[in-house]
């Protein structure tokens, strides 16, 4: 079978890493307070738990169902050649993936690579970075690299888009597949701001085919402006937008809910609304 292109420079997203200089990390802090309450809502037991992210540091040692505590293994995303970290073992009851789907090369066959390391009725969720997430410095970049030199360079990462989820989790053999999406709007200082910020957390252009020319003063500057234009608010702060696509499906089990065949129904939806439905 062929290798999907590469997209993303997965090595290089690890150097980027490595370097960080320990500033605050509000959207890795975002994922984990979502993944809090989600795991809050399930009445169920994960005797053997993996959670895979790109700073292992903050990942948590442990988790809380509505039913019982249990301990996670913590495996770091980016840190070798292999996508999927070192799971031992195929009787995981739950394997969470924090904010490394959306720079996976071959999504497909890493969905089905943790797959297949969940026990029967075992539950995968992932946290990944969405389409719109950071869509408005993509679009200050395409009007400034169309000013300056006459057309568009790859300088923001393409991401998930929900509506690709279901499908995903569904090809890799994951029963009851739900796809949602969380959003939240930030705010910086200026665009400027918001760059630093991302070179600090090791989320600098991380595609295979980013600009190997440093952007300079003019580019930049006409970036800043298009981006002041239109995402800038009467105090002169610029707004994020970050989008969380959160997956989750199960590993097949015959215990599992299943929809009926088509034409089993035994109820006349007239019958239910208290209708005739005779025409």
């Amino acid at each position: 079978m062929s290798q999907p292109p590469s997209i993303f420079d997965t090595a290089l997203i690890g150097q980027h890493l490595t370097r960080r200089d320990g500033t605050g990390d509000f959207v890795t802090d975002l994922v984990l307070a979502d993944l809090e309450d989600r795991l809050a809502a399930l009445i169920r037991d994960f005797p053997r738990a993996a959670i895979i992210g790109p700073d292992i540091e903050k990942l948590p040692v442990s988790g809380q169902t509505a039913s019982a505590g249990f301990a996670f293994e913590r495996h770091a995303a980016f840190d070798g050649e292999d996508d999927v970290p070192a799971l031992e073992g195929d009787d995981y009851n739950l394997i969470v993936s924090l904010l490394h789907l959306q720079a996976i090369n071959d999504v497909p066959g890493y969905l089905a690579r943790l797959r297949a390391r969940l026990k029967p009725d075992g539950l995968l969720m992932i946290a990944a970075l969405g389409g719109e997430t950071l869509t408005e410095l993509r679009e200050a970049f395409l009007v400034a690299d169309a000013l300056v030199l006459g057309g568009a360079s790859a300088r923001v990462a393409p991401m998930l888009q929900v509506r690709d989820g279901g499908a995903l989790l569904q090809r890799a053999g994951l029963a009851l597949p739900v796809a949602d999406v969380e959003t939240h709007i930030a705010r910086y200082s200026s665009p400027f701001a918001l760059m630093a910020e991302l070179k600090a957390l090791g989320a600098a252009n991380p595609l295979v085919a980013r600009p190997r020319r440093p952007a300079t003063r003019t580019l930049l500057a006409a970036a800043v402006a298009a981006y002041a234009a239109r995402d800038a608010d009467p105090d002169g702060r610029i707004r994020v937008t970050l989008e969380f696509v959160w997956l989750s499906g199960w590993a097949p089990h015959e215990s599992q809910q299943k929809p009926l065949k088509p034409g089993s129904a035994t109820t006349r939806l007239g019958d239910v609304l208290g209708q005739n439905s005779d025409r």
